[in-house]
This record gives structure tokens, C-alpha cells and sequence, in this order.
């Protein structure tokens, strides 16, 4: 097709042509919003990086449940944030953890909300890594009991979805063996299988305070410089039992989304971490950008690469603006 046979403009010159050739639809049903939960009560801990979104007690996160429920969110993914650390990252699946806690207030304010929850160490641990150290470096197989036990301790309390996160080897299989021999099988999993050691979780690491001690987590995440790795990676869980596969960071990784997509029969979800969210909200504030069309074409560009679904800071400030 050739001008001046075929002007593409023909189908550009109204809203209503637009709307009906449009080839990506986002929606409020494709969202997911990330919560902070924090012990005590009547507690809102600004994070400064993420302007809008605090660290919240559980009875303040309740609130924030409803809130995404109001404006047509149908998940939320909880991290907590613990009283205390240790070395074995004990308050991470004891049952009167925060994470647990968090579960059965959010479900007893919005029982229709899936409430998934993210499993991993790193908030836990007293050296801030995702797995068990022994002499300086990351025990893979000695964390996989750990993460599984945080995971069951979450479906206890009532979790629908839990989330590893962690990237160690075998988690997956040890997550659902577990789940299922506790009477759990009905609790899917959502994998973090291709997850990158990314300079764009700085803000997350402030929100969750899970910096590392020492070092940093290039043993276990993923090298930004590849992909067919993280094919590898996706192939591994999806044969493990994962449910659901996720890429993380979403925007610098749309390749990734995209070539997952088209390999992997599982839903999709990516991961517009909080580094993407910073920095639109940083550039909106300078008034470089307009941060609504911004905020709509970057999660439509994800939609777009592939994802079924979308983790993100901005699924509140979205859905109202689908909505209306």
C-alpha cells in the first residue's frame, strides 16, 4: 500500500475513528497495586521517592484496599516490613508476621479484592539479601524451605495469590509442593522469573528498607545485557508450576515482555517498578512533562509489548482516569 492510494491519516481524523481501530485497550482490569505495610497502628510513613505512597499500618491500609477497590483495581500485592530482622529472617513466615497480618485485614475490608503477596527475604534478613548467606554468599538451596514456609504462612491467613520474588533456583517447585501437601493447591502462583539486577529499584529499596548489607544481588538477578536467559528462566518456573510469570523491570525490558508473550502460553504480568514511577513523577513536578499522558502511554506501551497484567504505583491515578 502506497500513498496517495493509502493515506493512514484517513483513519486518524476523529476520536471516534481512532477508538475504532485502536489495537491496544488498557484497563483498569489489567492493573495491580503494590502496598507497604508497616507494624502498629494510625502509622503513615511518606516515602519520599514515591511521592503519594507511604508506608501504612494495617488499619490504614485497609483504607488504601478499599480506595483501589473504589477506583476499579481488582489486586493488590503486599510487602511488609517487619518489627525486627534476623539472620533467618524469622518474622518473614510466622504466622503473626506482618505480611499474614496485613492478608486478613485486607480481605475482612474487601473480601472480592485478590490480595496477592510477595514472598521473599530481603525485608527480613539483618543483611537485607533475598536468601540465607553462609560465609558471605547466598545459600540457594538452604533459602528454598524458608521462602516455601513464608509462602504457606501467607495462604494460611487467607493470601489468593503469593508472588516469589527472590530468584532463587527451585522455588517455585518447593512453593507448590509445600501449598499443595498443606491443602493450599488452589493458591496460584505469580513468579518473578525474569527479574533483573536493575538500578531502577532505589526507590522500592527505600519503601521496603531491603537494601543489601553488603554487596550486591548479581549472583541471583538477572544481567540486564540478556535475554535468552531469561527465557530459560520463564521455561524453568512455567515447569515448576508457576501460574503466572512476570517481568521486572517492565520498561527497559518491553523486548523481554514481548518475546516471553509470544513463547509462553501463561498470562504475562510485568512489573512498572518504582525507579519508572520516580521518575515521571520527578519530571511532572519540574514541569518537563504532563505526567497523566505520560503516566496512560507508559502503561499502555506495556499492555502493548504483551503483559496481561501490570503491577503498578500509578493503578489508582489510572483506573480513576479509565474510568472517567
Amino acid at each position: 500500500m502506497l500513498f496517495p492510494e493509502y493515506r493512514a491519516r484517513r483513519m486518524r481524523q476523529s476520536d471516534a475513528f481512532r477508538r475504532l481501530v485502536r489495537e491496544t485497550e488498557l484497563s483498569a482490569n489489567d492493573l495491580i497495586l503494590p502496598l507497604f505495610a508497616v507494624e502498629g497502628k494510625n502509622n503513615r510513613n511518606p516515602i519520599p521517592s514515591m511521592p503519594g505512597h507511604a508506608q501504612l499500618s494495617v488499619d490504614l491500609l485497609t483504607d488504601k484496599v478499599r480506595e483501589a477497590a473504589d477506583a476499579g483495581v481488582p489486586a493488590v500485592i503486599l510487602f511488609g516490613l517487619p518489627d525486627k530482622k534476623d539472620s533467618l529472617a524469622t518474622r518473614a513466615y510466622a504466622a503473626d508476621g506482618i505480611v499474614p497480618k496485613a492478608v486478613r485485614a485486607a480481605k475482612k475490608a474487601v473480601p472480592d479484592m485478590a490480595v496477592i503477596t510477595d514472598v521473599c527475604l530481603c525485608q527480613y534478613t539483618d543483611h537485607g539479601h533475598c536468601g540465607m548467606v553462609e560465609k558471605g554468599v547466598i545459600d540457594n538451596d538452604a533459602s528454598l524451605d524458608l521462602l516455601a514456609k513464608t509462602a504457606l504462612s501467607h495462604a494460611e491467613a487467607g493470601a489468593d495469590m503469593v508472588a516469589p520474588s527472590d530468584m532463587m533456583d527451585g522455588r517455585v517447585a518447593e512453593i507448590r509442593a509445600l501449598l499443595d501437601d498443606k491443602g493450599h493447591a488452589h493458591v496460584p502462583i505469580m513468579a518473578y522469573s525474569a527479574k533483573y539486577c536493575s538500578s531502577f529499584y532505589g526507590p522500592f529499596r527505600e519503601a521496603a528498607d531491603s537494601a543489601p548489607q553488603f554487596g550486591d544481588r548479581r549472583t541471583y538477578q538477572m544481567d540486564p545485557a540478556n535475554a535468552q536467559e531469561a527465557l530459560r528462566e520463564v521455561t524453568m518456573d512455567v515447569e515448576e508450576g508457576a501460574d503466572i510469570i512476570m517481568v521486572k523491570p517492565a520498561l527497559p525490558y518491553l523486548d523481554i515482555i514481548c518475546r516471553i508473550r509470544e513463547e509462553i502460553d501463561l498470562p504475562v504480568a510485568a512489573y512498572n517498578v518504582s525507579g519508572e514511577f520516580a521518575m515521571i513523577k520527578a519530571a511532572a513536578e519540574k514541569g518537563w512533562i504532563d505526567e497523566e499522558r505520560v503516566m496512560m502511554e507508559t502503561l499502555t506501551a506495556i499492555k502493548r509489548a504483551g503483559a496481561d497484567m501490570i503491577l503498578t504505583y500509578f493503578a489508582i491515578e489510572a483506573a480513576r482516569r479509565l474510568k472517567g
